[in-house]
């Protein structure tokens, strides 16, 4: 029952929160400088037909009523048409987004199980060899300047080597080839998805050894390390068995909230890629005030941001038994 209560609030609150945000992104959009307006007019549109155009999208009217409509078309889904493709914004976002969503939580995933497994063996070795390359590898790697690595990765092994294609997601010739078979064309989509991926990798993964390392060595100084010890439990099984659980649930929330924030798709490791996704299209549509577009991509971020953070509170619930609601 406590939970439901629990539940019901956190509701309340993702709503009243999603809603301010939906306010704040209309006002923002419409104190930004530049006319929208303005870009979609041609120079072989006459005044008559701007005036038209600028009464169909509704941009004559009041700023309430022009609000009442925002809101009213995000709850039916109409998030109107976009100034630059000139398609509705909800085809774009969907078809943008399964190209997000497969780069950004693989290289999560990969990140957070390769860095969970040297944080604890780091911790493990506190003091020795081990522990203070990885320690320090982590550390460069999460602060490296992220388009610095990516151009990095694209001069050595695209430009130089010419191992990896150096931008986009797929091979026309592949693609167009109606012999190429569904194998050929997914590894086609790998072989361009390795230096991003790698990037990324590279970027979080230091993150996620620094996090685990840090409550793996809190862990170890818990009365049950001991108990467990003293019971003549073998090193490896309390390390693996009884620390690393526990020293596991910040990372949850690290790689919860990582995953929320990658449906913007890392907008500067799209750009760098030219990699097909909401992040690149964020940034175009910001740049050529396509607003539709932008205000739509702000919003299922801050959508997946609310509901992950929901989702990460109830698996620490479930993680712990300590915490409840």
């Amino acid at each position: 029952m406590e939970l439901w209560r629990y539940l019901w609030r956190r509701f309340i609150q993702i709503g009243i929160t999603f809603f301010v945000i939906l306010t704040i992104l209309f006002v923002l959009f419409r104190i930004a400088p530049g006319d929208p307006v303005t870009r979609m007019i041609g120079p072989e549109m006459t005044t008559e037909d701007a005036v038209r155009l600028i009464s169909q999208l509704g941009l004559d009217r009041p700023l309430w009523i022009q609000y009442l409509y925002y809101v009213r078309n995000f709850f039916t889904g109409n998030f109107g048409y976009s100034f630059h493709y000139g398609q509705p914004v909800i085809e774009i976002i969907w078809d943008r987004l399964p190209n997000t969503v497969l780069l950004f939580t693989s290289s999560v995933i990969l990140s957070a199980v390769v860095g969970v497994f040297l944080g604890k063996i780091a911790a493990w070795r506190k003091g020795k060899r081990s522990d203070t390359l990885m320690t320090l590898g982590a550390l460069v790697t999460h602060t490296v300047f992220l388009p610095w690595m990516a151009l990095i990765l694209i001069w050595i092994f695209a430009y130089r080597f010419g191992w990896f294609p150096i931008n986009g997601m797929i091979s026309e010739e592949i693609w167009l080839d109606p012999s190429a078979g569904l194998w050929i064309k997914a590894l086609d989509v790998f072989h361009h998805m390795v230096l991003p991926l790698l990037t990324l990798f590279l970027i979080y993964f230091g993150s996620y050894l620094l996090i685990m390392r840090s409550a793996m060595l809190e862990t170890l100084k818990e009365d049950y390390i001991l108990t467990a010890r003293a019971k003549g439990l073998k090193e490896k099984v309390i390390r693996n068995h009884h620390a690393a659980p526990n020293a596991a649930l910040p990372v949850v929330t690290s790689v919860g909230l990582s995953l929320a924030f990658s449906i913007n798709g890392g907008a500067l490791t799209e750009t760098v890629f030219s990699w097909p996704g909401i992040g690149r299209e964020l940034v175009f549509s910001v740049s050529n005030n396509d607003y539709p577009l932008a205000q739509a991509a702000f919003l299922l971020i801050s959508a997946v941001v609310l509901v992950s953070n929901l989702v990460v509170d109830l698996l620490y619930a479930y993680l712990d038994p300590r915490i409840r609601y």
